[in-house]
């Protein structure tokens, strides 16, 4: 889970003369840059323009480094300070500050491992403001358990936004915004046994479970309308163009039913196509940790993503999240009418956006809660690991 250097931190908040972005091209002393509010500007770099560079996690500008624009490449994350007094038809700049692609990329593998570590995950099911204390209910199956999440002054407590598993996006909340029902992330310490955990980080969110079946489509507006299998009611989503989607091999999805409803056989951890697409940016943290026999899995060791890891007979780790995202990907117009459909949507009745899809799924609905507590956990960041990559 990357966050922003301080420097960088509320800078769309501030006066127009300053905006955060990823740098998207570079044409000789001009840049185009993709703001975090989605907006595409294009600034002009004087040669007397300051541009520095920063590492992640840094809290000022007193260890910069004094870089040149040559050195800038597409898809670093900048801060543009501009120059007030410039007059041509494009904006000066007069301060460039950045974060390298590359750099942001080591940190958040880092940040992974410390979740992967360190990390639970799961449904709230209580909350006592008072003594400071979270249970949290995690994986699935014959793997679930409960988890008691202990929070103190100096926890760092967040809330994902709307419709959002970014954790670079997220705000602080105190712990009374925190209801049964919303998913969540901690990392600390744990106790022996994987039961309590002293926290020094929690995210948490409400968000929404439908598995169902696709009743009809609408391309031109990408809105499908499933019936939710829970409700008997029919809700209509839209699926924008960064909803993580995905399809399940019939094979990887009769393992996945099996291991949910408690069946044997080789962790579907250990199965199904390598590669494929990586964790979704831009969220909380991802990736995985095979640590941890089927017995004492929480469904989040990976901070933003959530998992199911599991030993399969004989040794070698197997996690449930690589599997989910290693599945082929897919786009909206391979979705069909009469296909099964398990999504995670904003919270809500009506107007809801998918975050995270997946199709192949019928052997899953046949264990509709674990499947939906599998599912709700995959979408903590899998958006978005991350829960955290900085956009």
């Amino acid at each position: 889970m990357l966050m922003m250097a301080a420097p960088f931190a509320n800078a769309q908040a501030a006066a127009a003369g300053r905006f955060v972005g990823t740098l998207t091209s570079i044409n000789g002393d001009s840049l185009t840059i993709k703001t975090d509010a989605g907006e595409i500007k294009q600034v002009a770099v004087p040669s007397s323009a300051l541009v520095q560079r920063v590492e992640p996690g840094q809290k000022s500008l007193s260890s910069a480094t004094t870089i040149q624009l040559s050195d800038l490449q597409t898809g670093d994350r900048v801060l543009v300070r501009l120059n007030p007094d410039a007059t041509g038809s494009i904006p000066e700049a007069a301060q460039i500050v950045t974060i390298k692609a590359a750099d942001v990329a080591q940190k958040q593998q880092q940040e992974r491992e410390e979740w992967a570590r360190n990390g639970v995950g799961g449904l709230v099911k209580s909350v006592d403001i008072g003594a400071g204390a979270i249970v949290v209910t995690t994986g699935a199956g014959p793997t679930a358990k409960t988890v008691t999440v202990h929070v103190s002054p100096s926890t760092v407590l967040k809330r994902y936004a709307p419709a959002s598993t970014r954790f670079d996006l997220a705000q602080a909340a105190p712990i009374d915004q925190i209801h049964a029902g919303d998913q969540l992330r901690a990392r600390g310490t744990k106790n022996t046994d994987g039961t309590e955990i002293d926290a020094a980080e929690v995210v948490s969110g409400s968000f929404r479970n439908i598995s169902g079946t696709i009743t009809s489509l609408d391309t031109s507006n990408s809105t499908v309308v499933v019936k939710d299998l829970a409700t008997k009611k029919q809700v209509s989503v839209h699926v924008p163009a960064d909803t993580q989607m995905h399809a399940l091999p019939e094979m990887m999805a009769r393992m996945i039913a099996a291991r949910l409803k408690g069946g044997g056989g080789a962790a579907a951890g250990s199965q199904g196509p390598r590669g494929g697409a990586a964790p979704g940016g831009g969220g909380a943290p991802e990736s995985a940790s095979s640590a941890g026999d089927s017995q004492r899995n929480a469904n989040g060791a990976g901070g933003g993503n959530g998992q199911f890891s599991g030993r399969r007979p004989g040794g070698g780790g197997g996690d449930m999240q690589q599997v989910l995202n290693r599945a082929p990907v897919i786009q909206f117009s391979d979705l069909k009418k009469g296909e099964a459909v398990m999504l995670v949507s904003t919270a809500g009745n009506s107007d809801l956006t998918a975050i995270a899809l997946l199709t192949g799924v019928e052997p899953l609905l046949e264990a509709p809660e674990a499947s939906q507590n599998l599912l709700s956990n995959w979408s903590m960041g899998s958006g978005g690991a991350e829960a955290a990559a900085a956009q």
